[in-house]
C-alpha cells in the first residue's frame, strides 16, 4: 500500500473543496486530511473536521472559529483569521497543500505552504494572476511544486508530461518521470486554451448594454460560484488562465490562444514545434483534474469518475473569439505586456467591478470599462515587485475602482 499523502485543505466549504473530499473518500489508504481551513461556513468545516478526524481548522472570521471550536469540543485546535489560516498552510506534517480559497486572500497562505517547503496544488487564479513572478520565483527558490487544478491548465500538464517534457511549474521531479532533454518551453510552438463560451457567445444578437445579473449568471455549462461565472460571461476567466499559463509552463502570453469549445470535451491543447498537438480529453467533471494535481506522479485507477464516450459526442467544435466583442482577453493581453503591478491592479479592479455589477450598481460594460480605466492608471513598477508592494497595489486599485464606480 502507498503511503499516505498527507493533505492540508484551504477553502474546504467550496464546491473544489467539496470534490477534494469526494477524492478522499474514493481512495482510501491515499490520503489524510490533516489540516481545514475556510472562510466563515463553521458548521459545514466542524462537521467535515468531525468525519475525516481533522484536529487542526482555521476560520476566517473570528465568530465561526468561536462557533466551530464550541462544536468540536477540546480536542481540536481552530485558529481565526488570516494569520491562523496562513498557520495551517505551514503545518509541519502536511505533504501537500490543496489552495481553493476565493480571491487574493490566497496568496499570503500560499507564500506560507511555499515557505515551509510543501508542495502546493493550485486552483486560486488570482495567485499566479497578482503575484505570478513572486510566487515562482518562490517555489523555484524552495525546490517545491506547483500543481495545476484548473481544467484546463491540467490538460496542459498532463499534454507536456505525456510528450516527456515536464513543464517548469513541477520542480521536484521524481525519478519515474525523466525530462526531455529540451526545456518544456523549448518545445511548446503555442498553447490552446479552450473554453465554453459562456451564456453570450453564441448569442450575438444580445445588447449587452442591457444585460442583467440574472441572464449574466446563467451558465449553460458549469456549476460555479457568482464571481467566476460573471468572468465566463465577460471572458474575463479565460484572461486569467492565460496568466496562469504563462507562470506554470514560462511561455509568453503571446503564445497562449483561446479556444471557443461548447461542449468542454478538449480541455485545452499544447502545440508542439514539430506542428504535433497534443490535447486532454474527458468528461467534464473536476474530480478528474482535482486527482491528478493530488496524486502526481501516481495515476491510480477511480471506477467512480465518469467515462467519456466519444461516440456519443459525435462532432467536436472550436472557434475563435472576437476580441472586440470580449474586450477582456485584449486587456488582460495588455496588462501582461505592461508587466509591475499591472496584471495584479487589473485583477483587484476587475473583482470589485463584477461585485457592483452583480449588486446592479453597474451595467454589463461597465465591468471591462473600469478595469482597462484602472490598469492604464497603473504606477511603475521597477524590479519584481514583494509581497508589500503587491498588498498595496492590490489595495489601490480596489480603492481607484470605487471611485471610478462612485
Amino acid at each position: 500500500m502507498k503511503t499516505e499523502k498527507r493533505i492540508v485543505l484551504l477553502g474546504s466549504t467550496g464546491s473544489i473543496g467539496e470534490n477534494v473530499l469526494r477524492i478522499v473518500d474514493t481512495l482510501p489508504g491515499r490520503f489524510r486530511v490533516v489540516g481545514l481551513a475556510a472562510s466563515h461556513h463553521a458548521e459545514r468545516v466542524a462537521a467535515q473536521a468531525a468525519e475525516y478526524g481533522v484536529a487542526d481548522i482555521a476560520l476566517a472570521d473570528e465568530q465561526a472559529a468561536r462557533r466551530a471550536a464550541a462544536a468540536l469540543g477540546n480536542g481540536a485546535r481552530v485558529r481565526s483569521g488570516a494569520a491562523g489560516i496562513e498557520a495551517l498552510a505551514a503545518l509541519p506534517e502536511a505533504d501537500l497543500v490543496v489552495c481553493a480559497m476565493v480571491g487574493m486572500a490566497a496568496l499570503q497562505p500560499v507564500l506560507a505552504a511555499i515557505e515551509a517547503g510543501h508542495d502546493v496544488a493550485l486552483a486560486t487564479k488570482e495567485v499566479l494572476v497578482a503575484a505570478g513572478e513572486l510566487v515562482c520565483a518562490r517555489a523555484a527558490a524552495r525546490g517545491i511544486n506547483l500543481l495545476p487544478i484548473d481544467s484546463e491548465h491540467s490538460a496542459i500538464f498532463q499534454a507536456l508530461c505525456g510528450a516527456r517534457a515536464l513543464p517548469w511549474c513541477v520542480r521536484n521531479r521524481p525519478e519515474a518521470a525523466l525530462a526531455a532533454p529540451e526545456a518544456a518551453e523549448d518545445l511548446v510552438q503555442q498553447l490552446w486554451l479552450t473554453a465554453s463560451g459562456g451564456p453570450f457567445f453564441f448569442h450575438p444578437e444580445i445588447d449587452f448594454a442591457k444585460v442583467t445579473p440574472q441572464q449574466a449568471l446563467k451558465h449553460p455549462k458549469w456549476r460555479m460560484g457568482p464571481k467566476v461565472t460573471i468572468d465566463s460571461a465577460t471572458m474575463m476567466n479565460k484572461g486569467l488562465e492565460i496568466l496562469e499559463a504563462r507562470w506554470l509552463f514560462n511561455v509568453p502570453v503571446d503564445r497562449i490562444g483561446v479556444l471557443v469549445h461548447p461542449e468542454s470535451i478538449v480541455h485545452s491543447l499544447a502545440e508542439f514545434t514539430d506542428g504535433a498537438q497534443l490535447a486532454q480529453l474527458g468528461y467534464p467533471d473536476m474530480r478528474l483534474p482535482i486527482q491528478v494535481a493530488m496524486a502526481w506522479p501516481e495515476r491510480p485507477a477511480n471506477a467512480t469518475l465518469p467515462r467519456l464516450r466519444l461516440a456519443e459526442a459525435r462532432t467536436l467544435h472550436f472557434e475563435e473569439p472576437d476580441p472586440e466583442r470580449f474586450p477582456c482577453l485584449r486587456i488582460v493581453r495588455e496588462a501582461a505586456f505592461k508587466g509591475g503591478f499591472a496584471t495584479c491592479v487589473m485583477n483587484a479592479a476587475n473583482e470589485v467591478a463584477v461585485s457592483a455589477f452583480l449588486a446592479e450598481k453597474l451595467r454589463f460594460p461597465g465591468i471591462w470599462e473600469t478595469v482597462a480605466q484602472v490598469v492604464g492608471e497603473t504606477p511603475p513598477c521597477i524590479g519584481v515587485p514583494g509581497l508589500d508592494a503587491l498588498l498595496e497595489a492590490d489595495r489601490w486599485a480596489r480603492e481607484r475602482a470605487g471611485e471610478l464606480l462612485a
